[in-house]
């Protein structure tokens, strides 16, 4: 019995998808291959691999909640003070997943947003990487590929 309970919570996980993250991309299109590198899950990052999914966002431009979340706190993406106008993202959680948005700056950082609301602003993506494909970095908790999901 325990089997079949978790087997139908792994399905439903399969069946979730991610709404729209980002105003002007209503399909999530992702950033595939750019002077700066490829956005895809697994992409190598000199000797070090990706463990998120880009999703293309313009600089500016409004991020919204792809399914009803709850905002867990924002976050700090780098450690090099040279990224710093892109140093920041947000915590979620919802529909049992567990994922950080990175390159976000969060309206709030606590609470709960329901699906297609407003949750922040991308931020200058273009002031740190010229003539990267500006995104969104989705990354799971468990740093798992969230493909899947989109």
């Amino acid at each position: 019995m325990v089997y079949n309970k978790s087997l139908r919570l792994h399905h439903i996980k399969y069946q979730i998808s991610f709404g729209q993250l980002c105003s002007g991309n209503p399909s999530n299109s992702r950033r595939t291959s750019d002077g700066w590198g490829q956005g895809h899950y697994g992409a190598g990052r000199g000797g070090r691999l990706h463990e998120g999914l880009d999703i293309k966002c313009s600089d500016g431009s409004t991020v919204f909640a792809p399914f009803d979340v709850t905002l867990n706190g924002k976050l700090t993406v780098y450690t090099d003070p040279s990224k710093a106008a892109i140093n920041e993202g947000i915590n979620l959680s919802g529909e049992g997943l567990c994922f950080k948005l990175f390159y976000v700056r969060p309206d709030r950082t606590s609470g709960r947003v329901r699906k297609g609301e407003r949750i922040g602003t991308m931020l200058p993506m273009q002031r740190v990487y010229p003539g990267i494909t500006s995104h969104v970095h989705v990354q799971m908790c468990d740093k798992s590929d969230p493909t899947r999901y989109f």
